[in-house]
């Protein structure tokens, strides 16, 4: 069994296969877990109707409350009150496993380093007080997030999509964060931490891996993830299996 940890498939406008057919799919290549990840308020609940609407189904799917730093600083139509006061109330939905995806990305120009760190540390509150683990979004911003993210005393959380250097990923492992390979590391040269603190991602419908590069991305990709993974780590295909599906129930409680 696999698990994908972070994916998009709840917003209609970002696939072009129905629900359904992402599902049998992802059910034939043995991913059997799915959270789809919210990126604002709005979608956050989508992403909570959705998981709802395919759970009392029988899918296995989750699904997380976030609000990506970048929406924040162009897209946002409420306070970061009422967001905050939204979240409280829709984490009780036992669907919910966590918060995010939430962060800091200095990566675009014109960002706004002080609002995103405002919004990140509201929203750290919430998930250290709800215990709630965090799918983290950090973009060229570590030397801004580090000093934050020790204020806290979170849940075992992800650095999801992590592409950054081998110093940030000592970091990262320094502090016991899990790190979210995804299809990225099919195509790119990017540091990897051990395989005991993997989880598995794909990001649908963004990053797809090889050999599918081109196509929509999907969470029955996360095989081809771990098949890649069973070269990197030199380890058998069940191996990688069970070490990441048992890290994403753990941080998750899935």
């Amino acid at each position: 069994m696999l698990v994908d940890t972070h994916t998009h498939i709840h917003a209609e406008s970002d696939r072009s296969e129905s629900a359904e057919d992402i599902f049998t799919h992802a059910h034939s290549q043995g991913v059997d877990k799915i959270i789809t990840i919210g990126t604002r308020p709005e979608d956050s609940i989508v992403a909570q109707n959705f998981a709802e609407k395919w759970a009392e189904k029988g899918e296995k799917i989750f699904w997380t409350f976030g609000f990506h730093p970048n929406e924040y600083v162009e897209k946002d139509r409420q306070t970061l009150t009422n967001a905050v006061n939204m979240a409280s109330e829709a984490i009780k939905s036992p669907q919910n496993v966590g918060i995010g995806e939430i962060g800091l990305d200095y990566h675009f120009y014109g960002y706004d380093a002080q609002r995103q760190r405002e919004l990140l540390l509201a929203m750290l509150q919430l998930a250290q007080d709800s215990k709630k683990p965090v799918s983290f979004h950090i973009r060229d911003a570590f030397d801004d997030f580090w000093p934050i993210f020790d204020n806290f005393h979170l849940a075992a959380s992800v650095l999801h999509s992590y592409s950054d250097n081998e110093k940030n990923l000592a970091e990262a492992l320094k502090r016991d964060l899990y790190i979210g390979i995804n299809g990225l590391s099919t195509f790119a040269s990017i540091p990897h931490p051990p395989l005991e603190r993997v989880v598995f991602e794909t990001d649908a419908p963004y990053l797809t891996p090889r050999p599918f590069r081109g196509k929509m991305n999907k969470p029955g990709y996360v095989r081809n993830i771990a098949e890649w993974a069973t070269d990197y780590y030199k380890v058998d295909f069940d191996e990688v299996a069970v070490i990441t599906t048992a890290n994403a129930e753990k941080i998750f409680k899935i």
